[in-house]
């Protein structure tokens, strides 16, 4: 291993690679600590507390603990993230959107540039929900603002606008100098954050005796097992066999060749339950927030633990697995893509057969990524409800971790193989090439 992480410094520009989003990295976590004006501290805290197991308590998670301490970087990436989701959609549902979906480089520009602006739009209103909020918002007697006012709601929204606009500039630079893609690798950094506290957290509950020493062995075989699990179902593939015809092109021939098409059990990816949880934590959220008898039922409802809670959020998790599939992938578009390259599935005829048998896989394999994914989420509740263990990270948590992990090894490993074959190459002069 430490051969190996040698091999990987020894490379000048994968090592810059490395160290540029290291420290990139470092700069967002010091954001995190710097709190906005005007709020007091410790009611915030108090509050916070209480929101574990809401929506709010998630996207704090996500923020690395930013939203909790009310810091410049309160709002994270989240912004950006619901901005990229509602381009994707209106790419479906908005022939402009879709058109410059299917113009290249100049539309991926077109798009990343609005993208910026929705992310912008969207901070600003939340970052003036969230001051108003913050002015109304009282714990016992104590005010969390100190000074409210119109001058704090500028204050707060310039703040946190600026402060998500500054995240989006980290990640995209990230993603351009560094190694890795930036947005995630800001909220895989946001996510281990707890990592420290959490593993001091497991091992004073096992010298205090509250955690016996099987049940701390339990929970660790879990989270191999639970790591193991996600490694190997992001990486499952069904690969349909792809045959090409030969064509005699003069004195010629070309194609004749044998490919496959890669189709991911979780072509989703971390988006479902990220959806399902927003929409299941809602109640608890306005529970938090209104003291209204039916709302503190409903909430009570969709709690952790509770028949209700684990039936809507594994149904809402298919569901937008289903969903956010079709949106991303489009059976008709990859058969034709395939009919104009020559190519063919093996026993199906091109054209309208080929979709709609790629359709047919695709809704098997969907389905079992779902299970998969309902599975990873809801195990964690199971174990700190059902069981009373402590498991500090939720399945969400472990899928983003897991898969940001995979996709920047992918890319560190894509670096080493550029550099073996271009010492390969060296030396060597290829036919045509003069000089």
């Amino acid at each position: 291993m430490f051969k190996r992480i040698q091999n990987i410094f020894s490379i000048p520009e994968l090592r810059h690679r490395i160290l540029f989003t290291l420290g990139m990295l470092a700069v967002y976590r010091v954001g995190c600590h710097v709190p906005i004006p005007g709020i007091n501290a410790d009611v915030l805290a108090e509050f916070f507390q209480k929101t574990e197991g809401t929506l709010l308590g998630m996207v704090s998670a996500f923020t690395g603990g930013a939203l909790a301490r009310m810091t410049v970087f309160a709002l994270g990436i989240m912004p950006y993230i619901s901005a990229s989701i509602i381009l994707q959609l209106l790419g479906v549902v908005f022939e402009p959107v879709e058109r410059l979906s299917k113009e290249g480089e100049q539309g991926r520009k077109t798009i990343t540039k609005w993208t910026r602006y929705g992310t912008i739009v969207l901070s600003i209103v939340q970052g003036t929900g969230i001051a108003v909020g913050l002015q109304s918002m009282t714990i016992g007697q104590a005010p969390v603002v100190s000074s409210p006012g119109i001058g704090f709601i500028l204050l707060t929204v310039l703040t946190l606008t600026s402060g998500t606009a500054f995240i989006m500039w980290v990640g995209e630079q990230i993603t351009e100098r560094g190694i890795g893609n930036g947005i995630s690798l800001i909220i895989f950094a946001g996510i281990i954050a707890d990592m420290p506290s959490a593993v001091f957290n497991t091992l004073r509950l096992a010298n205090t005796g509250a955690l016996s020493p099987a049940k701390l062995l339990f929970v660790l075989v879990v989270v191999i097992a639970t790591v193991w699990a996600i490694v190997f179902m992001e990486l499952a593939q069904r690969r349909l066999p792809i045959h090409y015809a030969k064509r005699v092109v003069g004195m010629r021939n070309y194609g004749g060749q044998n490919s496959h098409l890669p189709l991911k059990i979780n072509m989703s990816g971390v988006i479902p339950p990220i959806f399902a949880s927003s929409i299941i934590m809602f109640p608890a959220t306005v529970a938090n927030l209104i003291d209204i008898p039916w709302v503190q039922k409903a909430a009570g409802w969709m709690a952790p633990g509770n028949l209700v809670y684990y039936i809507f959020y594994v149904a809402f998790i298919i569901f937008f697995c289903y969903f956010y599939t079709a949106v991303t992938f489009n059976p008709v578009d990859v058969a034709d893509n395939v009919k104009k390259q020559g190519g063919y599935i093996p026993g199906i005829r091109p054209g309208k057969a080929t979709s709609d048998y790629i359709d047919s896989v695709l809704g098997r394999l969907t389905f079992a990524g779902a299970a998969y994914v309902s599975l990873v989420c809801v195990l964690p509740t199971l174990l700190v409800s059902g069981l009373n263990v402590p498991f500090f990270f939720g399945g969400t948590s472990l899928l983003i971790v897991v898969g940001v992990g995979l996709d920047t090894a992918s890319q560190v490993e894509a670096h080493l193989i550029s550099r073996s074959y271009e010492g390969f190459m060296k030396g060597v002069t290829l036919r045509g090439r003069h000089g």
